[in-house]
């Protein structure tokens, strides 16, 4: 079972970089891309799977596409700091749709929420009748991204 990075060879690493890119590559494919037999391939595969290395298999959306293209990076801080009101907080989040991360966070602010909207309308009303309104919330402090420099789910490996 591989654990550590440290544990990987030439060909995992070959292996999650192009599963990483491309994960509708067929088995036959990505064993030819990485200089692998077919057979050995699928068994590195499963074996990265069975480590927790490699994580579910999706496709990724096009925001834009589907209207949804305003990125708000919002900072919140909870009223208090109590594994009740954490956890409590921490279930909502994953509850609601619109906010795609969350990090909890050292310093200032307890929070850092990356937010997917339609519109600065849409926004406000999330904030002001769902974030804001949540029992837990102690304050926010919201930063709307002009633009995208980078974005990317591909981790070096």
């Amino acid at each position: 079972m591989v654990k550590f990075m440290s544990e990987l060879d030439a060909i995992d690493r070959k292996i999650l970089d192009h599963l990483q890119t491309d994960a509708s590559l067929s088995n036959a494919e990505l064993a030819e891309r990485v200089g692998s037999s077919a057979a050995s391939c699928w068994r590195r595969v499963k074996i990265l799977e069975a480590a927790g290395v490699l994580g579910p298999t999706v496709r990724l959306l096009n925001p834009q596409a589907l209207g949804r293209s305003v990125n708000v990076l919002c900072n919140l801080r909870v009223r208090s700091h109590t594994r009740e009101v954490r956890n409590a907080f921490e279930d909502f989040v994953r509850e609601r749709r619109e906010i795609v991360e969350c990090y909890s966070m050292s310093g200032e602010w307890d929070y850092l929420l990356r937010i997917v909207v339609a519109d600065v309308a849409d926004y406000e009303l999330f904030l002001m009748r769902v974030l804001l309104d949540h029992p837990s919330v102690g304050g926010a402090s919201s930063h709307f991204a002009l633009s995208q420099t980078k974005y990317t789910t591909a981790l070096p490996v």
